[in-house]
């Protein structure tokens, strides 16, 4: 029997999958004697500190927490639950941690775009039972903004490069904590929890560490579901997003099979977009938190789910936060939200009343899931014009002329679904986004969407060069080659294709292995 420490935020549900994947029974600590009561505790840390700290203390938890941390026992923590055993963290100044290991939590200080996001090595430091039959050069999935410094040196188990080298896992005793994810590590990180499960494996050191690790460049699978007309959830496609062929919604699969197929394909993340989701209030959408709880069973690499999180108020006049929504999908399984036309409509008011009131989706979900589970999504489309100074909005000199020779562009953002274009701009959306406390951008482009002609390689690096947090190139992928081109020509660190994925036209360890060959990072699965 393992005990789960479950304070209320975040997906947990990915790790009590992996654990019963493992053969493990999994119990809910609820209480403070659930605690003292426990053998094994895994305590998955999700969201930001001050958030996690002040719930901990509200259930009662910390004292219990700290007496089973000294009391011997097996303990593993994840991500927050790593950050957790320090004095403090400058993610919150002035709260207080568990300070069961001497050092503190301190925010990256690189010009690499921060949250560290994706899949990078490790580095042994230490003997451990955790890395039995494992080569070490696997990678692991990070999601993370802020790092560990411990003050004691035998206290490490791994190390991690991203612009430098940061404590990625420590051990001390029985207690072993991660800033990567293992139950969204594939297999590798199945492995790793698995032997930690096993307490009698004999601890060493994998034979092929890296000397420096690399992040990989991420290729995400996209499914796009929605309602077709008969009332049956599928994934479909979108030619400039136009779903409809001959009358009828194009039916590409089913999305939980679909997504398994991607994860042994060894996508790297799989994104659901329910495109009827500005339509239908989304608690009310049960199949797609269904479709969430299901692929979770059996696919562990993120997931991001995106359509509908706004405030909403019902027929019967109950209202629900965005927040509530998020909350809903990342105890289904989400690892992280994608905010669409709400965003749209929330920079927005911002440009029109010259500030933020804290209050909207993008904020409230930053504030207490951490800005790494937010995920903008834009979909602009080009206008072209004669001379920057015609709009008010960013423009870019193209290289590809308009219809009428105009040698400049700027890029509308949409709402619907693309069906209407608002008067703001791509790169005024993206900044404006990231400072309200979004983790990273989902870069669409209506013009390419369909067109298997390549990404908008122009609006990536517009987009890119003007904010500090990860961009993920979409729309226009239609082979291999495409995906090297964004990746040697752009700073992008993901990018996401859909049609050639559903249509088996490109596999995805085609375009893996033609990355790997021209000496672009990517992970093996």
């Amino acid at each position: 029997m393992i005990s789960l420490l479950d304070y209320g935020a975040g997906n947990v549900r990915s790790v009590i999958n992996a654990l019963e994947r493992l053969g493990e029974s999994v119990r809910i600590v609820g209480s403070p004697d659930d605690i003292a009561k426990a053998e094994r505790l895994v305590f998955p840390g999700v969201g930001s500190f001050g958030s996690m700290m002040h719930i901990l203390r509200e259930k009662r938890f910390i004292e219990p927490l700290s007496a089973y941390l000294h009391s011997g026992k097996p303990f593993f923590g994840i991500c927050l639950g790593l950050h957790a055993l320090f004095a403090g963290s400058e993610e919150a100044p002035g709260v207080t941690g568990l300070a069961i290991l001497p050092g503190e939590v301190r925010r990256f200080t690189t010009s690499l775009a921060v949250p560290h996001i994706g899949w990078n090595g490790i580095k042994v430091r230490q003997p451990s039972r955790l890395f039995n039959d494992l080569r070490g050069d696997e990678k692991f999935y990070f999601v993370h903004s802020y790092h560990v410094v411990p003050e004691a040196a035998g206290d490490v188990l791994t190390a991690t490069d991203y612009g430098y080298e940061f404590v990625s896992a420590v051990q001390r005793g029985n207690i072993t904590a991660t800033q990567f994810h293992p139950e969204k590590s594939g297999k590798a990180g199945l492995r790793l929890l698995e032997n930690f499960l096993a307490a009698t494996r004999e601890k060493v050191v994998p034979r092929h560490c890296p000397r420096q690790t690399v992040l990989a460049k991420r290729i995400i699978a996209c499914l796009d579901v929605r309602t077709n007309d008969r009332g049956d959830l599928v994934v479909t496609k979108g030619d400039q997003y136009d779903v409809r062929e001959n009358g009828n919604v194009r039916n590409l699969g089913k999305p939980v099979q679909l997504a398994g197929r991607y994860y042994e394909d060894g996508a790297d993340e799989i994104t659901f977009l329910n495109i009827t989701g500005f339509r239908d209030f989304p608690l009310k959408d049960l199949p797609m938190l269904d479709v969430l709880e299901q692929t979770s069973k059996n696919v562990f690499v993120p997931l991001t789910i995106g359509g509908g999180i706004r405030d909403y108020t019902d027929k019967d006049g109950r209202y629900y936060s965005a927040l509530q929504v998020a909350t809903e999908y990342f105890r289904s399984g989400a690892d992280k939200i994608s905010i669409g036309s709400d965003a749209v409509l929330i920079v927005e008011e911002v440009l029109k009343s010259g500030k933020a009131t804290g209050l909207s989706s993008i904020e409230q979900i930053a504030r207490v899931y951490g800005n790494q589970a937010v995920v903008i999504s834009v979909d602009p489309r080009r206008v072209y014009v004669a001379s920057p100074d015609e709009v008010p909005h960013r423009t870019i000199a193209t290289a590809f002329p308009g219809p009428n020779g105009e040698r400049y562009c700027w890029y509308q953002c949409t709402i619907k679904g693309g069906r209407e274009g608002r008067d703001l701009d791509a790169v005024t959306l993206a900044v404006l986004c990231e400072q309200l406390g979004a983790g990273e951008i989902l870069l669409n482009c209506i013009d390419r969407d369909g067109t298997n002609s390549g990404f908008d390689l122009e609006l990536i690096n517009a987009v890119k060069n003007a904010v500090t947090i990860p961009v993920i190139a979409s729309s226009g992928a239609g082979k291999a080659d495409h995906f090297l081109e964004v990746f040697t020509a752009t700073e992008a660190e993901a990018a996401l294709a859909a049609g050639i994925f559903h249509r088996r036209e490109v596999a995805i360890v085609e375009v893996k292995d033609h990355l790997a060959a021209s000496s672009v990072e990517v992970r093996r699965s």
